[in-house]
């Protein structure tokens, strides 16, 4: 996708943020119907770069707050951005700009994917043969990145709009608010029109768009929203169609999975790709992943930053991956400093493994700081794989969305949980997670032994946990360190802005 960025740069495409209450078909730098010559189909694909700009172009503050009320992960202490502090602690502010944020940046963003899918549907009108096979391909790939955004959207209000064009007053006045189940319903349907017009392919094999989506990216939201629907019949379906492909496997290397190494590998079925593009195109390409670094730390390479400590791994997830003689993935997901691992002593862990202490293994030393006792391993890139002459925490790591190990699991749920599946049984699909993690085979499992494997697996990666216990109804796990979850807390409340803007209700 290196070359896609640099010619989203060349076009000068660009996003722009706004209130629901703005004219959504007026973005800045954003193609129009002038922009493009519609019979001529070598153009075509700039309606799809512009498509992967939106996706790609995330906030910082979208990933920090979709995890943050799991009990995997924390805000650190209290200081800047109180209001955040106070969400992970489910007391919730809807005048907080986070939420507005939150919302305003995955609508914007599919009102841009729409516009690409009327672009593309512009060209349909003039090409023919495989220049239409492709434009239908190029529809089915926005489509899937317009899925995810929808998916954030309902599993964090629960009763959200879905839009499909760019006028979207036109479609609130038509169709109004529709449910959680509506909308996981919408995206496993439009997964089903997508599928058939994807190649069959890992994104790592795409030689046009290295790294973009494929029918089994499709599959993989299919499975996701089915999930959330409690649908697990069709979960074991659209997961068994990935497994059985035979096209993916686990990157062996878990620590380096969430690092330079790891990128684009036969694991990643959806990965948002950021890269350094050259100084004649405008330099970077890259997420501001500081929220996740530790605000004081020696780098192994000189001048690199450090981060703002606005996401600790919890100390309940930490003791939960020690009770169970964790290695390979506590090493990777935490960064540990020695005011937190005299916090795990005086709480009885006294004989901990050699890996934990405050040096990783790319020699990067986490100094103590204030806000926080932990920081994410998985958000963090040594210092020695920063590229050259650039010194932002994390610069230039990509960011992992979905990974053949979610499909195994899913899979391996839904089959306890009474699907019948065709990719063999959930207890080899456990043992095949488990083992890359070097944790020893599994005789028999269960749907919480599942669960479990899902929390040593997916800590701190896009509240994936958090949602798994809402679906559950699993709040005792939510009620910890002094916090008590109740049913009332699963969602967050509109925004205070778009309750004044727009037509939706509290209740």
């Amino acid at each position: 996708m290196k070359k896609t960025y640099k010619l989203l740069v060349l076009l000068g495409l660009s996003i722009s943020i706004f209130s629901c209450s703005d004219e959504f078909d007026t973005r800045t730098g954003q193609l129009n119907t002038g922009d493009l010559d519609y019979t001529d189909a070598s153009e075509m694909s700039q309606a799809l770069v512009g498509a992967y700009n939106a996706f790609s172009t995330r906030g910082w503050e979208e990933p920090i707050l979709l995890s943050v009320r799991g009990d995997d992960v924390n805000s650190g202490g209290l200081g800047d951005q109180q209001p955040y502090a106070d969400t992970d602690n489910y007391i919730y502010n809807n005048s907080y700009w986070m939420y507005n944020s939150l919302w305003n940046l995955h609508y914007s963003d599919i009102i841009t994917l729409n516009t690409a899918i009327l672009q593309l549907e512009r060209y349909r009108e003039y090409t023919e043969g495989d220049d239409d096979v492709r434009a239908q391909q190029y529809i089915a790939e926005v489509k899937v990145l317009r899925a995810w955004l929808h998916l954030n959207l309902a599993r964090t209000w629960e009763d959200v709009f879905i839009y499909q064009t760019n006028n979207p007053f036109e479609e609130i006045e038509a169709n109004g608010v529709s449910s959680k189940e509506e909308v996981m319903q919408f995206i496993s349907n439009q997964m089903d029109e997508a599928i058939p017009h994807l190649p069959n392919l890992r994104p790592n094999e795409r030689t046009d768009f290295p790294g973009g989506v494929t029918s089994y990216t499709a599959y993989a939201l299919k499975a996701l929203a089915n999930l959330e629907l409690e649908n697990y019949q069709e979960v074991a379906n659209a997961t068994g169609e990935i497994i059985n492909s035979g096209k993916f496997s686990l990157y062996q290397d878990f620590y380096q999975l969430f690092k330079t190494p790891g990128e684009l590998s036969d694991e990643s079925l959806l990965e948002i790709q950021f890269d350094e593009l050259g100084s004649e195109v405008g330099g970077t390409f890259y997420h501001l992943y500081a929220p996740f670094g530790p605000v004081n730390w020696t780098p192994a390479r000189e001048n690199a930053s450090s981060g703002w400590g606005f996401f600790e791994p919890s100390m309940k997830y930490i003791k939960f991956m020690l009770d169970r003689d964790e290695t390979t993935r506590l090493e990777t997901s935490v960064l540990f400093t020695d005011r937190g691992i005299t916090e795990l002593n005086n709480d009885g862990y006294t004989d901990l493994p050699d890996f934990v202490n405050n040096t990783t293994q790319s020699g990067d030393v986490i100094n103590d700081f204030e806000r926080a006792l932990f920081s994410s391993g998985k958000h963090y890139l040594p210092s020695v794989q920063v590229p050259e002459e650039q010194n932002s925490y994390g610069a230039g790591k990509n960011y992992i969305v979905i990974r053949y190990a979610e499909v195994l699991l899913m899979y391996a749920e839904s089959l306890t949980r009474g699907a019948s599946g065709s990719a063999g049984s959930a207890l080899e699909a456990v043992n095949e997670v488990r083992s890359r993690a070097n944790m020893p085979s599994l005789s028999g499992v269960t749907a919480e032994d599942v669960m479990d494997e899902k929390y040593a697996e997916f800590a701190m990666e896009w509240g994936i946990r958090y949602y798994d216990m809402i679906r559950l109804d699993n709040y005792s796990e939510l009620s910890y360190d002094g916090r008590t979850f109740s049913q009332d807390l699963e969602y967050l409340p509109y925004p205070q802005e778009q309750v004044d803007a727009l037509p939706i209700s509290n209740d």
